[in-house]
């Protein structure tokens, strides 16, 4: 009697009632009597009506998902190319959850069908391609603030996610039809990388506090849809194209979005962007990068007998690279440096550093650098920057380089080394082996150069001589380096010697570099003319 008594005669519960009089309506953009299908843009706009209803949500029939539309109206992009015909559902929800529906069918026209990045996607009509991640370079996976453009915030070392017991052995096969429909299958056996706040949506498993490899099914063939890409970023850092990778499709890394605007993309090099919206609502960009090249594949054959510690008399071969496998540079010997340098370790030069192919490629026995006058990421030109660093170092020995090089006021290109130990005590404590550079604007005068304290910069202890024809003849580039002499070569002559001592840092290991820069301290005033040049490397042999 007591209980009865506090409760309030009065209180009603509200009818649990399902939603009546559903109705939907839509408008195809650009739809009039010459085009009965719309304008091409593939964009529809839907209203839908109910009594009782208190949200809705949308089911579009092309594998876009369950969209939320709380006042009923959605604005839709149907990506397809072609003229398709779609399955629209809406459900109005009521109170007590109760749920009404309504479908119908339309039929949308969309021209967007960027055939030229679906070809290098995928190798072209009734063909595939097998994607994997690039991670032999840097930021390869990297994130940074969406009005940025850059992963300015983390990217991570090559192979640095090697640890983590899946991500690198994912396989992405991305293949075209005759009809040009292309569709994602992503092999990860079984296993996905998971960022650290999509494991409950995803699996049901509580969030953990850093990204974790969950057993996670994500097999089968996804259809991808095509789009123009709505960031806003400028047609010189994006190709201003996405694509949504359907059902619930992801490029290996769970982030929670289906959604990838390509960035760039070469015949053997993908980089895309993707954002994601953590559960405070604040938003991100990540960077991923992809590569045809296995990056695991070839490291244990495009090197030459690296490890072998020699006789002593600088007769045996122990490491080299050939340049015989076309594609990206063998991910085994070499890393990239990307950017400008701006964070230490750059000239104030003009060229932003990129992996793209169009910089840096091996084709027929050569490798080949290439400055090209282009603006991107906010430079006015590219060109690439390789090293061994943290993949082959040694200690004495003779390194021989065969190259020719580019040519064009403001070029720099440089063969060179760095002491093992930069990033620990920095430059010029670590030492550095210039063995060739040349500068476009005094053309044929080759560099050998050394930088440690007291002679660095400007002030390096080194020599130079002119030698005919080094941009349109191979020469080989040389130093023979020991505990008590550094020497530099040139086709067999001479163009410094050094006296080696234990004052100076040039008795520990040493990693190689090759790069071509554009302007800076050294490449000087850079030719308004200047389209594009290549230095070109036949090998680079290491002997002791």
């Amino acid at each position: 009697m007591l209980l009865y008594t506090c409760q309030d005669e009065d209180q009603e519960f509200g009818d649990v009632v399902a939603p009546t009089n559903l109705e939907l309506t839509f408008e195809i953009v650009g739809q009039d009597a010459a085009n009965p299908y719309g304008d091409g843009s593939g964009f529809v706009n839907f209203t839908a009506s109910a009594s009782k209803a208190i949200t809705y949500r949308y089911d579009f029939g092309d594998g876009t998902g369950n969209i939320l539309a709380p006042s009923g109206e959605k604005m839709h992009r149907f990506t397809q190319n072609g003229l398709n015909n779609y399955v629209v559902t809406v459900i109005a929800s009521g109170t007590g959850g109760l749920t009404t529906s309504k479908s119908i069918t339309l039929d949308v026209f969309s021209a967007f069908n960027p055939i030229e990045i679906k070809n290098k996607l995928t190798g072209g009509a009734s063909s595939n391609k097998t994607w994997y991640w690039d991670a032999s370079v840097t930021a390869h996976l990297g994130v940074g603030p969406l009005d940025d453009v850059a992963p300015i915030w983390y990217a991570a070392s090559p192979f640095e996610k090697e640890s983590v017991g899946c991500l690198y052995e994912d396989r992405l096969v991305f293949a075209q039809d005759a009809s040009e429909n292309v569709t994602l299958e992503l092999n990860n056996n079984g296993n996905t990388y998971f960022h650290r706040f999509e494991v409950l949506d995803a699996i049901g498993q509580p969030n953990p506090n850093e990204d974790t490899c969950y057993p996670y099914d994500a097999s089968g063939v996804k259809p991808v849809s095509f789009l123009p890409s709505s960031s806003g970023i400028d047609e010189t850092i994006s190709t201003q194209a996405s694509f949504s990778v359907t059902n619930n499709g992801f490029m290996s890394y769970y982030l929670g979005n289906n959604e990838f605007e390509i960035l760039s993309i070469t015949e053997t090099n993908l980089h895309v962007r993707v954002v994601q919206t953590e559960p405070s609502g604040f938003q991100l960009a990540w960077y991923l990068k992809f590569t045809t090249n296995d990056p695991y594949s070839n490291s244990a054959d495009c090197s030459g007998d690296s490890g072998n510690t020699g006789t002593g008399d600088n007769s045996t071969l122990i490491w080299s690279d050939e340049f015989d496998v076309d594609g990206a540079p063998c991910a085994g010997n070499w890393s990239y440096d990307l950017g400008t340098g701006d964070g230490g370790w750059g000239n104030n030069e003009a060229q932003y550093y990129t992996d793209n192919s169009d910089n840096i490629i091996v084709e027929n026995g050569l490798l080949k650098i290439t400055a090209k006058a282009e603006s991107f990421m906010g430079s006015n030109y590219t060109s690439a920057r390789i090293k061994t660093q943290n993949l082959f170092d040694f200690q004495y020995g003779k390194v021989q380089v065969r190259a020719k090089l580019p040519t064009g006021g403001g070029t720099w290109p440089a063969i060179w080394m760095l002491g093992s130990n930069f990033d620990t005590v920095g430059w010029p404590a670590c030492g550095e082996i210039d063995i060739m550079e040349h500068v476009g604007n005094d053309q044929n005068r080759i560099h050998s150069t050394l930088h440690y304290p007291g002679n660095s910069g400007g002030n390096g202890n080194g020599n130079s001589i002119v030698v005919p024809n080094v941009s349109t003849e191979f020469k080989i580039y040389e130093v023979t380096w020991s505990a008590s002499t550094i020497e530099f070569k040139v086709d067999g002559t001479t163009i410094h010697t050094f006296t080696n001592n234990t004052n100076v840092p040039f008795n520990h290991n040493f990693f190689l570099i090759l790069n071509v820069a554009m302007g800076g301290n050294f490449g000087g005033a850079i030719d308004s003319g200047f389209t594009q040049s290549t230095m070109e490397i036949d090998y680079v042999r290491v002997y002791q």
